[in-house]
């Protein structure tokens, strides 16, 4: 399973970029996102650009 990780705005909470990620990545992503503050948005990723 894929995941869309979208990194968010600190201001607005506007969708800043994504990136598609298998499920085995989506820890560290949050791990790292948690280290530094960031506010991310999960989601499962559409098959069409899962890849």
């Amino acid at each position: 399973m894929h995941f869309e990780i979208v990194r968010l705005d600190d201001i607005d909470g506007s969708a800043l970029d994504s990136t598609v990620v298998d499920a085995d990545s989506v820890n560290q992503i949050v791990q790292q996102a948690a280290a530094i503050g960031q506010r991310i948005y999960i989601r499962p990723a559409n098959p069409a650009t899962a890849g």
